[in-house]
């Protein structure tokens, strides 16, 4: 049976067993009701009226007997009227959620329901339109990540095939080749791991082994790593060192973001800039900053330097090396880790990368930032 009978059926038989059950009613209280109100008249009346109690009596029943049958198929007739713009704007709601279902089932993400209403309807045709949205951005999500993968892929592959090509028709030395084979190679996993990384990041399943680490010595570890990459690019390194103070994080992971985002102030700061390093404690977090002084960003670019394979200059980057996702990473492992990545920036003036970690005071006596 039609969805549209069902309703109308048990509206139709609600509307029923009301009626029976105000025609029973009535026939039951009605009868005290009129001799009481018959006894009054008759008082008023004085002896005449006695003999006319039985008639008014049964004048009475019969009035009310008569307009209740009267307004009964008229009530009826209004009631399943009723009933059926009810059941048809229930049928029709069901029937768009159906055809919407079946749109979005078959990667029509951008179908959408009318949104008519205060009722659950209109709560359910809302929360459809917010569903087939979401599944809408996952899926350019997915389109563009493929995309994305395949153009990187293509830059080793071409290079892989030239260095094929150069060896089997003998214009290219062994060594040469295979040094060029051996760096695409690297350059392909490297792409792989990140992708993994990216993976594990978004869906939570990083793990951490959390403990105290002292922020200076975060700090040192990282100042020793990319000096040598500083004065290879003429960039001046400075770091400020702070008091001593712990932040309770996993510590290869925090070596990590602050390493991401050290490689990409060097990468982007032209010879004869500087990069500057420093701590400072905002309750309940400690605070690191990469300040540099490179092109900056536009207010576009903050907003989306975040997202996975966004570049602010694709062929700058490329040249640069990189897979275009270290900083969707270091924000995942550092949201992971109770604290956030943000971005400052001007264009023209420099950028300063900010990712703050939870502090842990090791003692009473911590010297706070």
């Amino acid at each position: 049976m039609k969805l549209f009978w069902r309703l109308f059926l048990s509206y139709a038989l609600v509307i029923v067993l009301t009626v029976v059950a105000l025609l029973l009613l009535t026939e039951v209280f009605a009868s005290s009701f009129i001799r009481h109100h018959v006894a009054q008249m008759v008082q008023v009346m004085g002896p005449d009226g006695r003999s006319l109690q039985g008639d008014l009596t049964q004048g009475m029943r019969t009035t009310l007997t008569g307009a209740l049958l009267i307004a009964a198929p008229l009530a009826l007739l209004v009631a399943f009227l009723a009933a059926s713009v009810a059941s048809g704007r229930v049928v029709r709601a069901v029937r768009q959620l159906s055809e919407g279902s079946r749109a979005v089932a078959s990667g029509e993400y951008r179908s959408r329901l009318p949104e008519q209403g205060q009722d659950e309807l209109t709560d359910l045709a809302r929360n459809f339109n917010r569903m087939a949205a979401s599944l809408a951005a996952v899926e350019a999500s997915r389109t563009e990540l493929i995309s994305t993968v395949a153009h990187e892929l293509r830059t080793p592959m071409t290079a892989l095939r030239g260095y094929a090509e150069g060896l089997n028709d003998g214009v290219l030395p062994q060594e040469t080749a295979a040094r060029g084979v051996l760096r695409e190679t690297q350059a392909m996993e490297r792409l792989v791991r990140d992708l993994s990384l990216v993976s594990r990041v978004e869906a939570g399943a990083v793990d951490l082994f959390l403990q105290d680490v002292d922020v200076q010595a975060l700090l040192l570890a990282a100042e020793e790593r990319f000096a040598p990459l500083a004065v290879s690019r003429d960039v001046r390194l400075d770091f400020r060192l702070a008091p001593k103070s712990c932040v309770y994080t996993d510590p290869e992971r925090a070596a990590q973001i602050l390493a991401n985002l050290l490689g990409n102030a060097l990468k982007y700061t032209p010879a004869g800039g500087q990069v500057h390093v420093w701590a400072e404690f905002r309750a309940p977090h400690v605070c690191i900053h990469v300040q540099d002084s490179g092109p900056g960003l536009t207010a576009e670019d903050q907003g989306r330097i975040f997202e996975r394979f966004y570049r602010v200059d694709p062929s700058r980057s490329r040249m640069a090396g990189g897979s275009g996702v270290g900083l969707t990473v270091a924000r995942g492992l550092a949201r992971v880790m109770g604290g956030d990545v943000t971005v400052r920036a001007e264009l023209g003036e420099g950028s300063t990368f900010s990712f703050t970690l939870p502090h842990s005071p090791v003692s009473s006596g911590e010297v706070a930032l």
